[in-house]
């Protein structure tokens, strides 16, 4: 008896041992952190239009997994490309200035490891910022089956741009406190990334933001972080503020209200009494992504939701076109004075 207890014993250990190794290899980064907010170029030769007007695109791309995004399946590589190349065919159609992504994988298991922001920059756009908020050697998700693990994960956000990126910074903004530690030390950074843009005689400045899916709290303080950050510029710079909120206004107590109430702020194609959905993309029934803009530099000439990207991924885009105020008045012609 006593031996039984003994190799028991031994047995409980070696696999408390093998657990606890496990853990902390598996939530360990793949990447060093100063790589997680990088700007560069590539070496491309990219086409920018003469006129005044500009135009920008937000995008959840969901890693590209269309409608399965998190969901326990089976997904084949094909899946990835379709996808990829519907989402290429309706960029170049679209023809925007700067592109913000959410979700986007740079080196990924799930994604059979493409780099997507790679593949996308590719269209005619030199200048990237990427900002990693999700680095993990290995995600036991979804749980059931292992075989349908995440695995390797590398994600984050991005923004693609034919003007040059003159700075960047990354902000990780509040974590849920309600998470147990073993679930948060495999959980994603939710991140406000800030670039300065170049564009002319302009700099402008865009926040790309991925908030809070799950707690309802959490994404209010977040909310709170987010418009203190678009407070701090948009006063003295022409400012785009934009991205996944994970809140729609219908929501109860809405963080997104927050955004929605401050003054000199537009909301590019929202209309309260007959709201855009851009979620789910199979069947939009809420609002969660959005583009903001101070309206005392920037002018709103046209924005939409993007339903020609079907369900490449499980968000829908929204583009806007927009001038900067003084060019906007700049062209007002003089009348004649007798």
């Amino acid at each position: 008896m006593n031996q039984k207890i003994k190799y028991f014993f031994i047995g409980f250990v070696g696999l408390f041992f093998v657990v606890v190794g496990f853990y902390f290899w598996a939530s360990s980064p793949n990447i060093s952190f100063t790589q997680y907010n990088d700007t560069g170029r590539y070496d491309l030769t990219n086409s920018v239009s003469n006129d005044s007007v500009y135009s920008i695109i937000t995008y959840n791309i969901g890693y590209l997994s269309g409608m399965t995004n998190n969901l326990p399946l089976e997904r084949p590589k094909s899946l990835f490309d379709q996808n990829l190349n519907t989402v290429v065919s309706e960029l170049k159609k679209a023809n925007a200035d700067i592109v913000a992504f959410q979700e986007i994988d740079y080196n990924s298991k799930r994604s059979y490891y493409v780099n997507q922001q790679n593949e996308l920059g590719q269209l005619g756009y030199s200048y990237y910022g990427q900002n990693i908020n999700w680095d993990k050697k290995y995600v036991p998700f979804p749980y059931y089956p292992f075989s349908l693990h995440f695995g390797k994960v590398i994600s984050g956000q991005s923004i693609l741009s034919k003007y040059p990126i003159l700075e960047q910074e990354r902000i990780a903004l509040q974590r849920n406190p309600g998470n147990p530690f073993y679930y948060d030390s495999f959980y994603i950074d939710r991140l406000a990334q800030v670039c300065k843009i170049k564009i002319r005689d302009k700099t402008l400045v865009l926040i790309n933001v991925h908030l809070e899916a799950y707690d309802q709290e959490t994404r209010k303080k977040q909310m709170q972080q987010v418009k203190n950050l678009y407070t701090k510029y948009y006063q003295n710079f022409p400012t785009i503020l934009l991205g996944d909120f994970n809140s729609d206004v219908q929501y109860e107590d809405a963080a997104i209200n927050l955004l929605m109430n401050m003054s000199d702020t537009g909301c590019a194609a929202f209309d309260p009494s007959n709201p855009q959905n851009t979620f789910d993309s199979d069947s939009p029934s809420e609002r969660l992504d959005y583009i903001f803009y101070n309206e005392n530099h920037i002018h709103e000439l046209d924005a939409k939701i993007l339903e020609q990207f079907k369900v490449a991924s499980d968000h829908l885009p929204l583009l806007m076109k927009f001038k900067f105020k003084d060019q906007l008045y700049g062209n007002i012609s003089r009348q004649p004075t007798s």
